[in-house]
């Protein structure tokens, strides 16, 4: 079957386009250029790796099926609806652990680093979350749903997920009592003190609203982590909590060891701090013309070389798929450097003022 979320790629930039042209007619900046290189460098870099590892995750799927305990007739539609439920719930219960447990966390934790709030942070992902909820899709190859009804629900509900990563939709009225919203997704991104932890909705927030998760959106949300990444350095997004949890682990004793990795990631800090939006200082670098002009043309490279890998990686030889695979990581590695200002050629912090991002 075609690999729905490569096929929604044309869509998703289509769809940036058209909140940023609104956004500037409002008047309002919400997207920072070096913010949105950070924010597609991990989407691409959760794709290519999954290109390596989808014969493994779909293979699991598909060897337990043969396993299922129910059987659903040839063109029934239960499999669908329950599919559609199952998917959901599935996902309400990760999310919930990916914050409640600090090494899923640690995982989960890449799509919360952007202090800004726009639909490029949908694309913002982890490289091992599909191996974390991996083990919470099994049980519906058990109960009978087809491999192929699986894929198509579960690309549904990330492409669903896609639009409620914007700040430019308001409330929706009845539709917010079933469905995640703008809204209350901008409630789960938030490190506002009443909003941490709450909001945990794929598709449908009803599981928020059974679980006693659910917050509605009263204050202005400021976005990002109660402990900044303060870097635009896609590679160490991936690994940074990660880093943080061996650090503490060195410092720590006995089953203290232990509990670092089990506990929730505010276990042994402060309380996260009253914040609002004119107290946040957001991660910023500033870029000159010539210096956008380079990161955007190797961006188009980058976007096009990962589009035809996903498109092709089916019929594409393993070293082919390597090659692109290593060429698009080796770019993306060179932009954190670069935004991180560790490469020597990168202008000096004490240069004169550069023109601000398009964005």
């Amino acid at each position: 079957m075609p690999n729905l979320i490569a096929l929604a790629i044309p869509f998703f930039f289509l769809l940036i386009g058209v909140e940023l042209w609104a956004a500037n007619r409002r008047g309002l900046r919400v997207y920072r250029f070096a913010d949105v290189i950070a924010d597609l460098s991990c989407g691409m870099t959760q794709q290519i790796f999954l290109v390596f590892s989808v014969a493994v995750i779909t293979g699991g799927y598909v060897w337990l099926y043969q396993y299922r305990l129910f059987s659903f007739r040839e063109g029934s539609i239960w499999p669908w609806v329950i599919a559609f439920f199952a998917v959901d719930f599935a996902y309400y219960l990760w999310h919930r652990l990916s914050h409640r447990v600090n090494v899923l966390w640690a995982v989960h934790a890449v799509h919360h680093q952007s202090e800004d709030y726009n639909l490029a942070v949908a694309l913002r992902q982890a490289v091992l979350s599909v191996w974390t909820i991996w083990p919470l899709h099994l049980p519906l190859a058990l109960i009978g749903i087809p491999p192929a009804t699986f894929l198509v629900m579960d690309s549904l509900s990330t492409l669903y997920q896609f639009w409620i990563h914007t700040e430019l939709i308001g409330k929706l009225g009845w539709f917010e009592w079933i469905f995640n919203t703008p809204s209350q997704h901008r409630v789960h991104h938030a490190v506002n003190p009443r909003y941490l932890d709450r909001n945990y909705a794929a598709t449908l927030c009803i599981w928020d609203r059974l679980f006693g998760t659910f917050v509605p959106e009263s204050e202005q949300p400021v976005y990002g982590l109660v402990k900044p990444l303060k870097s635009f350095d896609p590679l160490r997004a991936q690994v940074y909590h990660f880093v943080e949890i061996a650090r503490r682990t060195r410092m720590l004793r006995g089953l203290d060891r232990v509990r670092v990795f089990i506990e929730g990631p505010e276990w042994g800090h402060p309380p996260a701090p009253e914040i609002t939006r004119a107290q946040q200082q957001k991660h910023a670098v500033e870029l000159s013309r010539r210096e956008i002009a380079w990161l955007a043309t190797t961006l188009v490279i980058a976007i096009v070389a990962t589009f035809l890998l996903l498109w092709f990686q089916f019929s594409l030889p393993l070293w082919k798929r390597l090659a692109a695979a290593g060429f698009v990581l080796l770019l993306m590695g060179s932009w954190g450097l670069f935004l991180d200002r560790r490469l020597m050629w990168s202008r000096s912090a004490s240069a004169p003022s550069a023109a601000p991002g398009p964005f």
